[in-house]
This record gives C-alpha cells, structure tokens and sequence, in this order.
C-alpha cells in the first residue's frame, strides 16, 4: 500500500496503526468485561470474585463451607424424625433400641431420640370387625357357614366392634392383633351357634346369641392379653343358605300361618269365653235379684199375714166377712159373669141366652167407649 510507511505506519486518514492504536486514532481494542468503563462485568471475573470472599467468611475455605452446610442439612433431617405429633384419636408408644418404655404418649407433639428410639402410633378409637361378610367377588362367604344344633346351615353375617385400652399389649403381645380377633371372633360365633337351634339365630334369640358371643370373644381376647376390649356384637344378618333357602322359606311361611291360626283362635275363643262369661254373670245377677224379690214378697206377706191376724183375734167376724170379701172380689174381678135380679123382673127369663156373646159385646163397648175418651 502507498500509505502503509507514512507517519509511521499510521492509516490513510493520518492516525498511524503503531502503538497499538485502531485505525481512526484510538487506542487498541480491549477485551470486554476487563473492568474498564462502559463495559459488562466479566461471567470468570464475578465467580472469582466470590471465591475471594467465601474463603474470607468459611475459616477452612470452601471444602470447610461444604462440610458445615452438610452438618446443618443432617441436623434438620434428624430434628424432622425425632419430633413426632400424636393424634388425639390416636396413642404414642416409644421404643428404645426396640424395647418399648413404660409411658404411653397422649396426644400432642413429642420429641425423641432418633434413630436411637422409635416410637408406635395406635389407633384408639372403635373399630369395626365384619366377619362373614358377602363381597362382590363371591356370592356367599364360606366364613359365615354355620352348623346349628339342630343339624341346619346358617350364614351368619355379624360384626365386631371393639376399641384398643392398652397400646402396649396390643402392638407386642400378639403378632396380628386383627386377624387374631376375627378369628377368635368366628370360632366364639360357631360355638355359640352350634349349641342352639336354627329358630334362634333366624328371629327368636338373635340377642342372647350376640351377648355369648361377646362374652367369649372378651375372655379370649383377656387371655391372650391382647388389650383389645369388645364394645358390642351385632347379627347383621341371617339365612340358610342359597341351595336351601326355598325350603327354609316355606318353613318359615308355614310357622307364619301356624302363628296366625293359634292367634285368630285364641281371639275366637277370648270372645267366645267373654260372652260366656258375660250370659253368666247376667243370669247370677237375675238370680239373686229373683231370691231379693221373692224373700221381700214372702216376708211382706208374713207381715200382712200377722197384722190381719192380729185384728182378726180383736174381731173375727169382721175380719172373716172381710177376707171374704176381699177373696170373691179378686176372683170375680176377671171373670165374665151376667147378674140377673129376680126382684127386678128376672122371672120368666128365657132358659138359654148367648151369654158368651153379651159378654163379648160388651168388652167391645168398652174397649170403644174407652178409645173415644
């Protein structure tokens, strides 16, 4: 180039490109971020920095930082685990090196030391065992085939309800607390079932079975010291089973009607025995009214008797023409009687007249003359 010597090598527009200057006279180009002005901060330069300064703060340097938040990380983490909340349906039981203590945490947060210690959470609340249950999968459940004392099958459905009284016992004493009560559970109900018939479990004695039941399950569940307490035992359901149940039906429709008959029969006979008892007591009481009758008329008459006997001994005469009397006119008082008077033209009376028809003319009369008054 023409230019390339002139002013030292400088460029075309005199600004020569020694000393390291660009060609419009400036100085070299500088790497960005450097920390000159008017540049962006270097990426390598920021993180050297804060190497600089981390191992100003960590006495050990960075490895020394590294180990420190390890520490703190491991501290929260064991912190998490030895701070534990029980539930107020629930109860705590801690174990140390895998033996359990002696108290039982109640509800509320707790603190131990783990892993040193471990703690058991248990339910305490009540619990619901069904046994003998149907379940979509099969129809029926043999578990709650039952043989009576009668020789009948029976599927019993019933359910257990029961509530836990001593943590320990119950999460150290028996392996499967559960499976143990459903099973002592269905043992106690064939016992129980096996010494009644089959009328009993069906409608008769449902409740009485339910109480055996839970009196054995109790003293069983005792004896293993499970610390489970039984709350009540309750039949849900009972019924032959499906091959058979068409005959125990029409066993039972033929019981029903039985009931039935002896009920209207003894209705029948209740009203029967009631009239009975009622045409009775009507007839004592016209009886005895019949004796007070007959003993007032009989005594009035020994009254009247001795008062007429009494003035006949003043007067007998008298009081003989007056009985006399008193006699002819109550018996001629109904009779039907023609009186003639043979001072008042009786002779020459023809021999026969119809008397009867006189006096029945007569009653006619009457019977008339009285009806117009």
């Amino acid at each position: 180039m023409p230019w390339s010597n002139q002013n030292g090598g400088g460029g075309p527009w005199g600004g020569g490109g020694g000393n390291n200057q660009g060609p419009w006279g400036q100085g070299p180009n500088r790497p960005r971020g450097g920390g000159g002005n008017g540049g962006p901060p270097d990426l390598e330069d920021i993180i050297r920095r804060g190497q600089d300064q981390l191992k100003n703060v960590m006495p050990g340097g960075i490895n020394g930082g590294v180990v420190v938040i390890a520490l703190l990380l491991v501290g929260v983490f064991w912190l998490m685990n030895s701070i534990y909340t029980v539930q107020p349906d629930e109860r705590g039981v801690e174990l140390r090196f895998g033996k359990p203590k002696q108290e039982v945490s109640m509800p509320g947060l707790h603190f131990h030391l783990w892993p040193l210690e471990t703690v058991e959470l248990v339910k305490i609340t009540e619990q619901q065992q069904n046994i003998g249950r149907r379940t979509a999968a099969s129809s029926s459940d043999s578990s709650g085939l039952m043989l009576t004392g009668d020789q009948n099958i029976v599927n019993v459905q019933f359910s257990v309800l029961y509530s836990v009284t001593d943590p320990q016992a119950y999460l150290f004493n028996l392996e499967y607390p559960a499976e143990t009560l459903q099973q002592v559970a269905e043992s106690a109900m064939r016992e129980v079932v096996g010494r009644r018939p089959a009328q009993d479990i069906f409608r008769d004695n449902r409740q009485a079975i339910a109480e055996g039941v839970k009196t054995t399950i109790q003293a069983t569940m005792d004896a293993y010291g499970s610390g489970i307490s039984i709350n009540t035992v309750a039949i849900e359901d009972a019924a032959p089973p499906r091959e058979v149940a068409d005959a125990f039906d029409e066993v039972q429709r033929a019981e029903q009607d039985e009931d039935r008959f002896l009920e209207e029969a003894n209705q029948y006979a209740n009203q029967k025995l009631g009239l009975a008892r009622g045409q009775a007591a009507q007839v004592r009481e016209e009886a005895a009214a019949y004796k007070d009758r007959v003993v007032k008329e009989a005594e009035g008459e020994a009254a009247r008797f001795l008062s007429i006997y009494e003035q006949y001994k003043v007067a007998p005469d008298v009081t003989r023409k007056r009985l006399f009397l008193e006699t002819m006119e109550g018996v001629m008082k109904n009779s039907k009687k023609v009186i003639i008077d043979e001072k008042q033209g009786g002779q020459g009376v023809v021999p026969f007249l119809p008397l009867h028809e006189l006096g029945r003319d007569a009653t006619q009369q009457q019977q008339s003359v009285g009806g117009t008054q």
